[in-house]
């Protein structure tokens, strides 16, 4: 833990004046947020090279600001976060996601309603594949569509290999379906050391460019291979035929700025929160309950530079508890600035954003694509 406060510079948060700001909220850091989209460009080395993923941040305005330093083709996992993509004025949005069911038919829609917006998507089976294919013939559309790899994570996705081929052949022949590339995502690849995550991922990575030249090799078209989140991408950027597509980098958070010292990035999102109680000996009660702060994982949920010694007690709906050696210190009505251990479901929680410039609160944003639907 010490470790991973040595490298929280919030500086930004502290130098707001936070005391009109209800509690808990999501603070957003418009220059840390600026300095980490150079950082994502310098890395890429063109803007052309990547593909970011907005499940992080869920901000209209974040696109718009990625679309004006260039950036072009962004990712997301919903149609709430793709319509998003669009209304932003996103020319090329892929929803890295198998979509199934209704959400067939919502792809379709939003479609119509952007057509300026290039729209694609995944498969990993050929019965999804089958399904689009009906769907868009039915709708008398084309769809763009990637077939979606599994690199170990065995998650999502067909393995590099014969069935792969045969379902990437199958998706070259469907009517109303565009063959649009490959989606390799090594989600599972997160090493420390950076040597040790280099090596993991070229091995993971090595089926998939072997099944990119077989099926050059074969006469089938190739367009792009989308490849990596956060952890790997200085490795896919370095490789120079690949579209990274990296989310996290832009808001950051707790767990990876412990993880991977080697990518260069600051928080740009934390939590406020106040102390409503003192329940005796050396616990501090806080209002940053499950609702507002990702509760997937263990503790640390949460991680609070000024309380270096915390343990985590207990967590609920509306409350955290905490013991701290300098539980005296602090007074109920106290707040408390907390960097999120896993900023993207952390993000999701919240209804809106306060917004922080220049030790300033500037304004206040919607997080526009939640968890809830947007029209589509």
């Amino acid at each position: 833990m010490q470790g991973v406060l040595r490298i929280l510079d919030i500086a930004w948060a502290r130098a707001a004046n936070v005391s009109a700001i209800p509690s808990p909220s999501l603070l957003l850091g418009l220059e840390p947020i600026e300095r980490n989209l150079h950082t994502l460009l310098a890395i890429a080395g063109s803007p052309a090279r990547l593909r970011p993923h907005v499940k992080t941040h869920k901000l209209g305005w974040l696109v718009q600001r990625q679309i004006a330093l260039g950036i072009t083709a962004f990712k997301c996992a919903t149609i709430a976060e793709a319509e998003m993509c669009a209304l932003a004025g996103a020319p090329d949005v892929l929803i890295a996601f198998q979509l199934v069911g209704p959400n067939v038919a919502r792809l379709l829609a939003l479609r119509e309603k952007f057509p300026s917006t290039k729209f694609s998507t995944l498969v990993d089976e050929p019965g999804a594949l089958q399904a689009l294919a009906d769907a868009a013939t039915q709708a008398g559309a084309s769809l763009n569509v990637l077939v979606d790899l599994d690199l170990g994570q065995h998650r999502t996705g067909v393995a590099p290999g014969p069935a792969a081929v045969a379902l990437y052949r199958e998706l070259a022949a469907a009517p109303s379906l565009t063959a649009g590339g490959l989606h390799a995502y090594d989600g599972h690849l997160s090493q420390s050391d950076p040597i040790a995550r280099a090596a993991a991922c070229a091995e993971a990575f090595a089926p998939v460019a072997a099944l990119r030249a077989e099926l050059l090799a074969m006469g089938l078209p190739v367009p792009q291979v989308v490849a990596g989140g956060t952890p790997t991408f200085p490795m896919h950027a370095a490789r120079g035929d690949v579209q990274c597509s990296p989310g996290t980098v832009v808001l950051w958070d707790a767990s990876y700025a412990g993880k991977l010292a080697d990518l260069d990035f600051s928080p740009a999102a934390v939590l406020l929160t106040r102390i409503v109680s003192k329940p005796g000996g050396n616990r501090l009660c806080l209002d940053l309950g499950h609702k507002a702060v990702a509760s997937e994982m263990p503790h640390p949920r949460v991680v609070f530079p000024d309380l270096p010694d915390a343990q985590f007690v207990t967590h609920s709906e509306e409350h955290l508890v905490l013991e701290t050696a300098s539980a005296a210190k602090w007074a109920v009505g106290d707040a408390l600035l907390g960097v999120p251990w896993h900023v993207c479901p952390t993000v999701a929680l919240h209804a809106e954003a306060v917004l922080i410039e220049g030790g300033q609160v500037s304004g206040r944003s919607r997080i526009d694509a939640r968890v809830r639907k947007i029209s589509i």
